[in-house]
């Protein structure tokens, strides 16, 4: 099989593979089957395996001794403790941009990052939620590069790759849920201020407010906890988690 087709089989095994667990179309203990699941996607068992292996470095999946893989399950202190993790290294992101000094170029990007999501989220009756979920992300990744680290920016995105611990993690299903709208002008506040530290070169206050910004998703996930079945539903990786 050419190389190309092979990395295109297994960019699709790992959307499709990462978007089946996540959205609870396999129950959490659950073993997977490699054959079915290669018939069901259309590609080869390699691919899949490679796929595999992915999701169980993000975590999604775990491997038995046997070698067979089963979906991951988790506890509200997992997800908690993921969601601190990706605070502890942007703010340690948003530090580091403070001190070093923000690359101009990616001050100018992340600014109209910024002006976008301010008009995305005018109003808290009509958020255009289909920018602000690429905006957000988009804000998030260059935080990460403003800190000038290869190694520091590879953290930042392995510890967005926890379930439900990107900054996306809450988004899908807020449109219908009054708290879960209001959330976003203020994390959009939290943004601004985020930005003005690090251009203002005052690191320690940055990383505070890397760290108490990504704390609005675990507020986001004990209020869907509780919410019940219908929003659960529709936050991509809920179903993985347990009550215990």
């Amino acid at each position: 099989m050419p190389t190309e087709e092979r990395v295109s089989q297994y960019e699709k095994a790992l959307q499709e593979l990462r978007a089946l667990i996540l959205n609870g179309g396999v129950e959490a203990n659950t073993r997977l089957a490699e054959t079915a699941l290669a018939e069901r996607f259309g590609i080869s068992r390699t691919p899949l395996r490679q796929a595999m292996d992915r999701l169980v470095e993000e975590g999604l999946l775990e491997r038995a001794d046997t070698g067979r893989c089963r979906v991951a399950s988790f506890t509200m202190e997992d997800i908690i403790d993921a969601i601190e993790l990706r605070g502890v290294v942007e703010g340690t992101a948003a530090r580091l941009a403070a001190e070093r000094g923000a690359d101009p170029a990616l001050a100018v990007e992340c600014r109209a990052v910024l002006d976008a999501l301010d008009r995305a989220t005018a109003s808290a009756d009509a958020i255009d939620f289909t920018a602000y979920v690429r905006l957000n992300a988009r804000f998030h990744e260059l935080i990460a590069a403003l800190a000038g680290s290869r190694v520091v920016q590879r953290e930042v995105e392995r510890a967005a790759r926890l379930p439900l611990a990107s900054p996306s993690a809450f988004l899908q299903g807020q449109e219908v849920v009054h708290d879960f709208r209001a959330s976003l002008p203020r994390a959009q506040r939290q943004h601004r201020a985020l930005f003005d530290a690090i251009l203002a070169r005052e690191g320690a206050r940055a990383e505070s407010l890397a760290r108490e910004h990504a704390r609005l998703a675990r507020i986001n996930l004990e209020y869907a906890m509780q919410a019940g079945p219908d929003i659960a539903e529709r936050v991509p990786g809920l179903a993985l988690v347990s009550d215990n």
